[in-house]
Order: C-alpha cells, then structure tokens, then sequence
C-alpha cells in the first residue's frame, strides 16, 4: 500500500503499551547520482533493495515495513517483495535533502510509530538475525539507538595542505617507533552504514544517535559498500558467498527447457525465393546452453510443430528436441517424474500463450523482453534481450548464477554470534 499525505495510518493493533511499534524503512529514491536506480539495479539476479526486503520480512522483528521512495518502478518492486510504500514529497525527495529529513516526514504521517530501523538498500549481505539482535536491545535492555559498525584496522595520518610550504602529516593513532602488528591490534571500529535504529523522540529532534547508545559489530563478510559501478562486481561475489537466501535454501536448477520459436528464434519464419523456409539462431545462446550442460543441466528444446530446421539446430547443440503441440505442463510433469525432480529444479523459457502454465508452474520461469504480455507478467525472470537475439544466453547466465548461490548457501555456516555490544550514555545537545 502507498500512503496518502492527506491522512495518516494507524495500526491499532500494533500499539501496545508494552510492546513499542517498530517499523523498518528504507530509503530509496530514485535519483541516485553514483549508479542510476542503484536500488532495484539486479545484483546476483535480485533487484538490490530485494536483498534486504527479504531479510527484514524474514526477521519478524518489525510491525511494519516501509519503503520511502519517489520512483514508480522502486514502489512497484517494492510492492512486489512485500514492502508498503511512503511516496515521499518533493521536498524530500530533492538532492540536497536529507535522510534525518525523509525519517522525519515518514513519522509525521505515521504517528503509530515508536521506532525507526532505518536499513540501507546497499547493505545486501544483512542476515535476519542481525536484525533479531538488535531488536531484542531496543525492546528488551532499553537501548535508545543501535546503529551497525565494522572493525578496520586501517593506520591514520592527517592530510596535508599541500597550499603551506613546509607542511608535513602527523600520525593519528599510531605511534610510529612501536608500529603495531595487525594480530596484536583489536583495531578500531567504524559506522558501515548499514543501518540506524532510533526511538521517535531522538529522530524528531534530527539525532541518529543518543540517549543509551549501542553497535552492533557487523564482520567484514556482510559488510558491502556500493558506491560506484566499480563496486558492483565486488558486491555480487560478496553476496553469492555471504548474502541472505531466504527460509528456503535454493536448490540450484537440474533441468532447463526452451521453447524453440520466440525463445531461440525470433518468431519469423523466413522463404526463398524458391520457397524454403530458413530460421535464424543466435551463436550466443548455443554457447549458454553448452555452459549449462557443462555444468551438468539436463537441457531440452520444446516446439509445437515438426520443424527439419529445429531439428537440425538441436543436434548440433546435442541436446534433445520435443514437439509438443498440445499441454506442455503435462510433458514437463512427465520429465519431472522421470527425473525425480522437485519443481524448484526446472527451469523453463517460453514466449507465449501456450507457454503460461509451464512459466508459472516451474522453480525459474522465464520470457525474453519482446514475448507476449502475460508471459512477460508471470515470469520471474525476463531477459533485457529478445528472443533469437541472446534473451536464452542470458537465462542461461542467470542459471548458472542460480546454481553457484545454491552451492554457496549449502556452504553457509552463520558466524559466531557477536560478544555484548559496548554502551555509550550521549544526552542529544538541546536545539535552539
């Protein structure tokens, strides 16, 4: 739901004297100047702001979760991932403004709100059970604020003015004739940005930070900084290896089926002069479905009618040509039995009408970006490409992206939990 800036929303039943109404929210407008719509930018085959929807959902540690935002597609995905949606004003949504200023508007239209866990989209690697950490100090050891910090262990020096002549740097937090060793250094920590919790009052009063103050230290695993397309890369390894998959671990994708027409070709049929009919077929996309049988994927071509030119392209791809020109779905729960695979295991590619049931009904379902309007609408996936012109390639990519978070996520092991978090006292200064 979006909310209307001519009535506030109240959840009564969410309010309690007891239980302070927490709600998370997150800030993303659409102008963002480093990487254009940074927030829903795919990562690792998620919109990013995805990444940390799920892990708040996933948390039950907020009664609300909100999204702040002045784009229609970041509502529209957000809406999509379970979030509600604050369209914010112009004013808080102009460059110069502020986050404290687009906190504060939030609470004025949402006065059922004690406190505020701000999370930043660019925090991909959050786990549910940071959250649940720090929930547990707001509610239950009377913290006032919490914010995430990472440990660095970086030696500082103070700049020069390069204008004064005879100007030299000065060491900040070292001394340099008993230059420490890293392992014999705790080293110092440091606000990664990730997130930000803070009761109504402090936030009012344009503090982050006050009252009783607490961290919660952060490993330098889940801490992403995404500030430049140099840091894209970077952050998709990160999150492949240390990102949140969800409740369900994914399963990785042992069988993939493409319908031939719309999907590897363009949907032309193409005549001679003489009358014979060619077709044509995209080199990239044959090298994307060799990537995925060498990984193992059972790999099959759908199409509706006899065709000698499909034919001909299946075995020089080698793998297996069905027609099919009747219940697709019926013949992918043929294979599935066969196979003894869960459905979360196929993937399938198709472009129209007949295709929709299949779509729907496998683990990835997928349409290139020119196939018809309700293939488009119920797919998971939908490739930037169009068929026969590299929309199966990057299915194929995608996959194999699937396939490498699946193994990671069987990997994964949680670390440690974190020691206490350190308390510092802060009295906000007063406001004049």
């Amino acid at each position: 739901m979006a909310t209307n800036h001519s009535e506030s929303v109240k959840d009564e039943s969410t309010s309690t004297e007891d239980k302070k109404n927490m709600a998370c929210l997150i800030l993303a407008r659409g102008g963002s100047k480093g990487i254009k719509l940074k927030n829903i930018k795919p990562l690792a085959g998620l919109p990013l702001i995805a990444w940390v929807l799920r892990a708040a959902k996933d948390s039950e540690v907020f009664d609300s979760i909100w999204v702040s935002t002045d784009h229609d597609e970041i509502e529209k995905i957000s809406l999509e991932w379970g979030a509600q949606v604050h369209r914010r004003t112009a004013e808080t949504a102009r460059d110069q403004a502020t986050s404290i200023e687009a906190v504060q508007e939030f609470l004025r239209f949402h006065p059922e709100v004690d406190i505020v866990g701000q999370i930043q989209c660019t925090a991909p690697c959050l786990h549910p059970w940071h959250l649940t950490h720090i929930g547990r100090m707001l509610r239950d050891e009377g913290y006032d604020s919490v914010f995430s910090v990472s440990r660095r262990h970086l030696l500082r020096w103070s700049e020069i003015d390069h204008g004064t002549n005879g100007s030299v740097t000065k060491p900040l937090n070292l001394n340099p004739a008993k230059r420490p060793r890293r392992q014999d250094w705790s080293g110092e920590l440091s606000e990664n940005g990730s997130m930000y919790f803070a009761t109504r009052e402090l936030l009012m009063k344009g503090f982050f930070q006050g009252g009783k103050v607490g961290y919660l230290e952060m490993a330098a695993e889940y801490s992403v900084d995404i500030d430049t397309d140099i840091d894209w890369p970077i952050a998709e390894q990160r999150v492949i290896k240390f990102g949140y998959f969800g409740k369900t671990k994914p399963q990785g994708v042992r069988l993939a089926v493409f319908a031939a027409d719309g999907v590897l070709t363009d949907n032309q049929i193409h005549f001679t002069l003489s009358g014979e009919e060619f077709r044509t077929y995209n080199v990239s996309d044959n090298i994307g479905i060799q990537k995925l049988k060498d990984k193992g994927v059972n790999v099959r071509i759908m199409c509706e009618s006899d065709s000698g030119i499909h034919q001909k392209h299946a075995e020089r791809l080698g793998v297996p040509l069905y027609v099919c020109p009747g219940d697709k779905l019926a013949l992918l729960e043929k294979w599935r039995k066969e196979l003894d695979l869960e459905w979360t295991q196929i993937a399938y590619m198709g472009c129209d009408f007949p295709d929709l049931d299949s779509i729907k009904r496998v683990g990835v379902g997928a349409a290139p970006e020119d196939a018809q309007h309700p293939a488009v609408t119920c797919a998971n996936f939908v490739s930037k490409a169009t068929g026969g012109r590299g929309a199966a390639r990057e299915f194929c990519e995608h996959l194999l992206l699937i396939m490498q978070k699946a193994e990671s996520a069987t990997l994964q092991v949680p670390l440690s939990p974190m020691p206490s978090p350190q308390t510092t006292k802060i009295a906000p200064p007063k406001l004049k």
